[in-house]
């Protein structure tokens, strides 16, 4: 079973509102440019690997954290560590608090996106899920941890621009797709709904290297 999209976006958008830094570009607070840009590519893996997987997933979705927390540790050293398997990550956030996760996550280096996202899952009942979190403040932790300063923190939680990104491509993946649920995986082509156990996943990834 899993999650479909939620209409959520605009019910909790004034619980996450917070004002914006005041700094400018000429401020001494104001913060550098990320290290890479929130609109590349985000993945793990060779991009040669034989099978490719593009994975749908919300930072608040349930079925997202479990396949993250108990297949991902064997996936990645079995799959993609050895060069099998490139896992490249879409955000399809299903409320407001994934969309802004999305947006932080996107906001560290390249490198630190993917043990980002894997902390936020394995934490997710800590930060998501708690009555009358300040998800602002609780989700700067895990950022902080990463090394993110809160100039930066501010800067990616206010980039208009970069959630309406990330929406655009959650439109588009519905559209072009059909994807509508999380997490869910397209493997060389062929769509897979739900969070697949590690024997089913390293299988339907074996077939497809077969082609």
């Amino acid at each position: 079973m899993q999650i479909t999209r939620r209409s959520a976006l605009s019910l909790v958008g004034a619980t996450l509102a917070t004002p914006a830094l005041a700094a400018t570009a000429d401020s001494p607070t104001a913060p550098a440019k990320p290290a890479s840009t929130p609109y590349t590519q985000r993945s793990i893996g060779s991009p040669k690997a034989p099978v490719t997987a593009h994975e749908y997933f919300s930072l608040t979705c349930t079925h997202c954290a479990e396949f993250a927390t108990v297949t991902m540790p064997k996936v990645k050293p079995a799959l993609v560590d050895t060069g099998k398997l490139q896992i490249i990550y879409h955000d399809f956030p299903l409320d407001q608090v994934a969309l802004k996760a999305a947006q932080v996550a996107r906001y560290l280096p390249a490198e630190e996106y993917y043990p980002f996202i894997e902390a936020l899952f394995s934490s997710q009942n800590d930060w998501a899920f708690q009555p009358g979190e300040d998800y602002h403040a609780s989700i700067f932790k895990y950022a902080a941890l990463a090394g993110m300063d809160k100039a930066t923190y501010e800067t990616a939680w206010n980039d208009d621009k970069l959630a309406q990104f990330i929406l655009n491509g959650q439109q588009e993946a519905e559209k072009m797709y059909n994807i509508n649920a999380t997490p869910t995986f397209i493997i060389n082509g062929k769509t897979y709904p739900g969070a697949m156990a590690y024997d089913d996943f390293a299988a339907t990834v074996a077939q497809a290297a077969k082609g």
